[in-house]
């Protein structure tokens, strides 16, 4: 068997040139054959790949899908998101776990099945769901939770669940996908989930110089669409200017904020449009190479976007002197995550397509400086790069006159929660929070995620601003709870993914948001004091200025937004202090022997 396993690890690595910056590949390809990356295997790929042990093994244990122990034949993977939780996903994780006879975390005595829960796996819209190895459950209930497992146990092959349970829409019945996924579009705009000509703007592109190119994008004014909004056609610029002959486009399709799920919908149905955006920037920048960076619980759609770069190669939009466009030579690859939310930051993104960690660098540089491989670098998200390549055939003018101000073109938005008709909707930007909320079918509304837990939590008196760059701006996600909902507790559950997902790297961030969550269980639990507010408060703000990258930057949200706008739900649980004292908590003191031993020092003041 060592012989065994030494043969096919060495010929996996082969398959990768045994370059060790395509490391996520290659653990991945060793997990897939023996079900875990063991410590044998471990040595075997550093070995090939002339990498030091330690480096493998952390990549190993970065990632929720990857284990050195062996996992089950089929792995089970229950969201446990909010909107899952509110959806009744507990009762199904009882069916699950009483039909396997395990229990979370476990795999059955004979090898064969392992139950895990996951964080939001992008199916808000259609909760609870489940992926089952690569297979998405949809709309679980506890009889349709025993019949799996009934299933699987008489056939254990995930896909028959799919042709089981009726294949969805669109392009998740063809028949490289054969995903039971809906994509549950409710509202089309006339930008990106319209009719759209093949491939339009990436033939009047070629015919610009790369600095028109850049230019007409600068001024469409478009915005990054993953949540920061900046401005694509500047990064392009700076991307451009960058010294260097060797320059990146990387695609962020790692769509991981809980309540996310809008490009998951533009991978299905407007793959060819996010592939002609990654081609203009390509040419934009000067850019030989882009990656397309795909979550790993959207593993499902894989071979149908290999399928649609192949099909490209083969018309001319891809390679060589593309469209006949002497010296213009672009392709495109696909990396695949391995489940960790952290890479939907662009730098822990990077990391990532190097065969790392997923964790994030230190600023300045920045990407467009020296990202992917330490060269000049534009990350843009999977809408962003849709736009362009509207724009790139309507006209920046065209593009410019919808929205609403400094917020140009449309936005879409991933709409769940306590509504009739969660879904996808295309919007203008500057549409209302209250025509949103009628459109969806949200009744006895108490709140709105804006943005994702790293959003904001509002209120009814926010129910007349707008969604767009001035007022409320956020990357698509929108959760929407009536009012029998504990906003504390759903606080709560979004600080405990923070806790999860957190890489580890700095102390505000690592200890910060775990007492962040205990404050908040203290509260729930009807021990809350009044000094407890403003002991989250000074904690979550300490938190977002001495953490290092995004993650920890927005974290505290959930607390610090939950507090603002929703205090009286606080204040009616809080019982007075005891002798007018309250316990407090210098997190200064407490992280110094922790900073001594990693002889570093803190950011807190």
């Amino acid at each position: 068997m060592a012989k065994n396993l030494k043969q096919i690890i060495e010929n996996i690595c082969a398959r990768y040139q045994n370059d060790r910056t395509r490391m996520m590949d290659i653990v991945r390809a060793v997990q897939e054959q023996f079900g875990g990356v063991s410590p044998e295997a471990i040595d075997l790929i550093a070995q090939s790949t002339d990498a030091h042990r330690v480096e493998v093994e952390s990549v190993v244990s970065f990632y929720a899908f990857l284990s050195q122990k062996p996992k089950g034949k089929v792995i089970i993977r229950l969201c446990n998101d909010v909107v899952d939780q509110m959806k009744g996903v507990q009762a199904v994780a009882r069916a699950f776990s009483e039909e396997l006879g395990i229990g979370f975390g476990e795999t059955t005595p004979d090898s064969w099945y392992t139950l895990e829960w996951a964080p939001c796996i992008g199916m808000c819209d259609q909760a609870p769901a489940a992926l089952i190895n690569d297979v998405m459950v949809t709309n679980l209930t506890t009889d349709k939770a025993k019949e799996i497992v009934r299933a699987l146990k008489l056939n254990p092959n995930p896909p028959i669940l799919s042709t089981r349970y009726g294949l969805g829409d669109g392009n998740n019945a063809n028949a490289l996908v054969q995903s039971m996924v809906q994509n549950n579009v409710k509202k089309t705009g006339e930008v990106l989930l319209c009719d759209v000509p093949a491939d339009a703007g990436l033939r009047k592109a070629i015919q610009k110089t790369p600095e028109e190119v850049i230019a007409e994008v600068e001024a469409s004014k478009l915005r990054g669409r993953g949540g920061a909004g900046f401005p694509t056609g500047l990064k392009w610029k700076f991307t451009r200017g960058s010294k260097g002959p060797e320059k990146f486009i990387l695609c962020n399709a790692d769509e991981g904020e809980p309540g996310t799920f809008k490009d998951r919908v533009l991978l299905t149905e407007r793959a060819h449009l996010v592939f002609e955006g990654m081609t203009i920037g390509g040419y934009a920048i000067g850019a030989t190479t882009g990656i397309l960076y795909l979550r790993g619980e959207y593993a499902y759609l894989r071979p149908f976007l290999e399928d649609i770069l192949q099909k490209r190669r083969a018309a001319n939009l891809l390679g060589n002197n593309i469209l006949g466009k002497d010296g213009f030579h672009f392709d495109i690859r696909i990396q695949m995550g391995a489940g960790a939310y952290i890479c939907g930051e662009e730098t822990s993104l990077i990391s990532s397509c190097e065969g790392l960690r997923g964790d994030p660098k230190n600023r300045p540089p920045f990407p467009p400086q020296q990202g992917y491989l330490r060269k000049p670098t534009s990350v843009n998200n999977v809408e962003t790069f849709a736009a362009v390549a509207r724009i790139l055939d309507k006209g920046a003018a065209w593009f410019a006159a919808i929205g609403s101000g400094k917020s140009t073109g449309t936005k879409l938005l991933s709409i769940s929660g306590d509504c009739k008709n969660p879904g996808v909707y295309e919007y203008p930007f500057g549409v209302q929070v209250r025509t949103l909320l009628q459109d969806v079918g949200a009744e006895n509304t108490q709140a709105l995620l804006i943005g994702g837990p790293s959003g904001q939590f509002i209120g009814a008196e926010s129910f007349d601003k707008t969604i767009c760059y001035d007022d409320l701006a956020t990357g698509g996600a929108i959760v929407i709870f009536n009012k029998d909902r504990n906003m504390i507790k759903i606080a709560q559950e979004y600080m405990e993914f923070f806790v999860e997902e957190s890489c580890g790297y700095c102390t505000p961030c690592r200890v910060g948001n775990v007492l962040i969550d205990k404050c908040l269980q203290k509260i729930l639990a009807g021990q809350g004091e009044p000094s407890d507010i403003e002991y989250l408060q000074n904690l979550g703000n300490t938190v977002k200025k001495g953490s290092r990258c995004g993650l920890g930057q927005t974290s505290p949200n959930p607390a610090l937004t939950t507090i603002k706008n929703f205090r009286a739900v606080y204040d009616a649980v809080l019982k007075p202090a005891q002798d007018g004292m309250q316990p407090t908590f210098d997190l200064k003191a407490a992280v110094s022997d922790a900073e001594a031993l990693a002889g570093r020092h803190s950011v807190i003041h």
